[in-house]
């Protein structure tokens, strides 16, 4: 019997990803044989695996596993699936280069990519890289690239957008599986942008022969013919140039100084800073997620001695921050991600299957709650046992810092509303998080009345609603895997 496919992996006849005992498998269908041997051949697939460029795999020598298969691929698995609603300007610039330079590559060896979804790029070692080993297929002479309106709405539209108009419009691909239609990208963007020739062209004339070609009856025509490798390599660099124009001029928030003005006493910062990198390396996570890790001070701590850490901030000039310190560095386990816990990924497209939830991308192995519950509890009103079954669905271990409201940020917080958290405390904290977590250690930050836990999933808690099985980090995704 065929195996079933991923919910991510059902649009393309060309092949599925599936999983089975334990691994994850790529079947190439008997159609696509002749377009996957022309990619081995052509020495692309090569190429791109050393340069970091596409997801490597092994080829199987045996493809009884799936009946219906020509043959099968293992490919390499991503430590943890991210999508392009999640990224910062920078990380959604950087996967639009990657698929610009992989397409050139493709074009150089006679090959060309089918699509350029957002979605069949994942950050891998701090790097953008195709998982879609089936996006390619030989390029027939004077062909144009078929995928160009989808890079343009997956990558130069929202990227424009972001730059000239507001940032948070990036959050559309929630909205808009299919990133954003140019024709609203042409209304957001700014009147002067239509003197830029690449947002001329690509964006709000693109815009423009799109709906001309909509209107009921109309025929759009093919493509221009007589586009040569020559012209297409031009219309790379033409995106290319347009991409590298477009920047982010990140301002002040609230957030981004959150160390520099927090009322941590030095000897309390240090100590905390010491039992984070106690706790991360007693227990050295293959995946760790920091929830609210703001420019990523505990992040490069715990990146010490965890396999991959995963950096979850609802502030995007925070993250932003914090993904070009870790480009700068080269901390390639560390993944900065825009995500805000009071309304987290949920799951989206086709049976809202498509795109998985945070937590269908969990459980992590650790998570760290560090200065957070109070901006759940009180500034967010989330009662403290909520908190806690949030938490247990999203970690097996998990190091939280409890705040009182002696503490001067919770005082600030509370000093414009009335305070009706009654059970806020130390000890209503304690007993909330004890139906679904076993503390193991408590240490108490010096020169402040804040507390570190360390604590460990209660088994029971694995069982609720909100739990995913714990089989371990879901197939890498994409519309057309």
């Amino acid at each position: 019997m065929t195996p079933a496919a991923l919910p991510s992996s059902f649009r393309d006849p060309s092949g599925f990803l599936f999983e089975a005992e334990g691994h994850l498998y790529r079947q190439v269908n008997p159609r696509f044989r002749e377009e996957y041997e022309a990619l081995i051949e052509s020495g692309l697939y090569e190429e791109l695996v050393s340069e970091g460029l596409l997801i490597p795999h092994e080829e199987l020598p045996d493809a009884s596993l799936s009946p219906g298969a020509w043959k099968l691929l293992r490919p390499e698995r991503v430590a943890f699936v991210s999508y392009p609603y999640e990224w910062c300007f920078g990380e959604l610039k950087a996967a639009a280069l990657a698929t610009l330079e992989i397409q050139r590559r493709a074009l150089r060896r006679g090959m060309i990519l089918r699509d350029a979804s957002a979605y069949n790029i994942q950050f891998r070692r701090g790097k953008p890289v195709l998982i879609d080993t089936l996006s390619f297929r030989r390029h027939r002479p004077g062909e144009p690239w078929e995928a160009y309106r989808q890079f343009c709405q997956h990558f130069l539209a929202p990227l424009a957008v972001a730059s000239r108009t507001d940032f948070r419009l990036g959050q559309w691909f929630r909205i808009d599986i299919d990133g954003m239609p140019l024709d609203l990208a042409s209304a957001l963007l700014p009147g002067r942008s239509w003197l830029s020739l690449p947002l001329l062209l690509h964006v709000h004339l693109h815009a423009r022969s799109q709906r001309r070609y909509a209107a009921a009856g109309a025929e759009r025509p093919r493509a221009r013919s007589g586009m040569g490798r020559y012209g297409l390599e031009g219309l790379l660099g033409n995106l290319e140039a347009a991409v590298r124009s477009l920047e982010w001029k990140d301002s002040s928030s609230a957030w981004s100084g959150y160390y520099e003005s927090t009322n941590y006493a030095a000897a309390g910062l240090e100590r905390k800073k010491e039992a984070v990198r106690e706790f991360v390396e007693r227990i050295r996570p293959a995946l760790l997620w920091d929830l609210g890790a703001n420019v990523g001070v505990f992040s490069g701590i715990a990146a010490e001695s965890a396999g991959e850490v995963v950096a979850f901030d609802s502030d995007p000039v925070s993250v932003e921050r914090h993904y070009g310190e870790v480009v700068a560095r080269g901390d390639g386990n560390v993944l900065p991600l825009v995500l805000d816990l009071t309304n987290p990924s949920g799951g989206i497209g086709w049976a809202n299957r498509e795109r998985l939830s945070l937590e269908e991308r969990g459980p992590a192995d650790l998570a760290l709650a560090l200065a957070l519950v109070h901006h759940l509890a009180i500034g967010n009103n989330v009662p403290l046992e909520s908190v806690a079954r949030f938490f247990a669905s999203l970690c097996r271990n998990l190091v939280v810092e409890f705040v009182p409201k002696e503490d001067s940020q919770v005082r600030r917080m509370l000093a414009s509303r009335e305070d009706v958290f009654d059970g806020y405390s130390r000890e209503g904290f304690e007993a909330a998080f004890a139906s679904r977590f076993e503390t193991l250690d408590r240490i108490a930050v010096p020169e402040s009345e804040r507390t570190l836990y360390r604590m460990r999933r209660r088994d029971s808690a694995g069982s609720g609603a909100w739990l995913s099985s714990g089989a371990g980090p879901p197939a890498s995704p994409g519309p057309s895997a």
